[in-house]
């Protein structure tokens, strides 16, 4: 894929999706990346946020780079609006290269990254 590839086309290169699928469960606008996992949830599915460190044990932390808007406002401070720009900025500016970039978002300053600093993850 081109480093300007959306999910969507990821997804529509791959056949598009089953009538089983629920697509507002994943940001079809958001630019690919390497080493990037898409999963589509059937609909009704609930989603368990969970990722895998290095060492393979589980961490329980939000990866801000493939969050949804649901997930991100499981985050101490965050609503609706930061949500929206996190997803947002990740959508202009790519992914998040360490967590200190959130301070990069509108909304978001050195209080609220202090809160769940130890709630999410980069990958």
């Amino acid at each position: 894929m081109a480093p300007e590839s959306r999910i969507h086309d990821v997804i529509q290169l791959a056949g598009g999706l089953t009538e089983e699928a629920d697509e507002t469960k994943v940001n079809l606008a958001m630019k690919v990346y390497d080493e990037m996992v898409i999963y589509v949830p059937k609909k009704g599915e609930d989603i368990i946020v969970e990722t895998t460190s290095q060492t393979g044990s589980s961490s329980g932390k939000i990866n801000i780079n493939t969050a949804t808007i649901e997930q991100l406002q499981t985050l101490q401070g965050i609503g609706p609006a930061k949500a929206a720009a996190i997803i947002a900025y990740r959508e202009e500016h790519g992914p998040f290269q360490k967590v200190e970039d959130l301070l990069n978002v509108s909304g978001i300053g050195s209080k609220s990254l202090e809160k769940i600093k130890e709630q999410i993850v980069v990958r």
